[in-house]
């Protein structure tokens, strides 16, 4: 992890490390290069029985970063189409079980649950924003794309994505500081 002081964005390297994640604070913006995995609420619901039936995961979890992401069909020529984040209270109820099998990262829109915040902390992860609205933009991040798994999902399959400088906020750090709370507070006092 390397912080950039005139841009002041924090440049990350993927898988995520422990190291990592405990450095970083809510607020921070960041590029995010390696890879990451897209899947959404129907892929979660598989991962989850699956686990739940001691059963081996479509892919390693651990230190993992997912992206909460349907991207369209791509363009002649192009690696991905549109690939803006979903919102991620659809995941809720299915992450604190993923998390505790050891995923690290999380990118998507809107808030989060309360369970999802005490696994957060609990499990010493990271749950990044990203904008919402600019599909077409973050998909010029997206380098190459592999089909995973639950190829019969559609856009919601698991994909492997190849990101270089994936913009994303640091949305709720591993504390447990969480940018919407923030917000609302900030907002209700004004």
């Amino acid at each position: 992890m390397n912080r950039v002081a005139d841009a002041g964005v924090v440049e990350i390297e993927l898988p995520l490390r422990d190291e990592v994640i405990a450095r970083l604070e809510m607020g921070e913006m960041c590029h995010l290069s390696g890879v990451i995995y897209t899947a959404r609420d129907a892929a979660h619901k598989r991962m989850v029985e699956a686990l739940e039936m001691q059963e081996a995961l479509p892919f390693d979890v651990r230190g993992e970063v997912i992206y909460y992401v349907g991207p369209t069909p791509p363009k002649p020529g192009a690696v991905i189409g549109s690939a803006g984040p979903t919102t991620s209270g659809r995941m809720d109820v299915y992450t604190p079980r993923i998390l505790e099998a050891g995923l690290k990262g999380m990118i998507g829109k809107a808030g989060r649950s309360r369970p999802v915040v005490d696994a957060i902390v609990k499990y010493g992860c990271v749950y990044f924003a990203a904008v919402g609205g600019t599909a077409a933009l973050l998909s010029r991040s997206i380098k190459k794309v592999e089909m995973v798994a639950y190829e019969d999902l559609g856009t919601e399959a698991i994909r492997k994505l190849w990101v270089e400088r994936f913009p994303a906020v640091v949305a709720i750090d591993c504390h447990g500081n969480n940018i919407f709370e923030e917000g609302f507070k900030k907002y209700a006092a004004e």
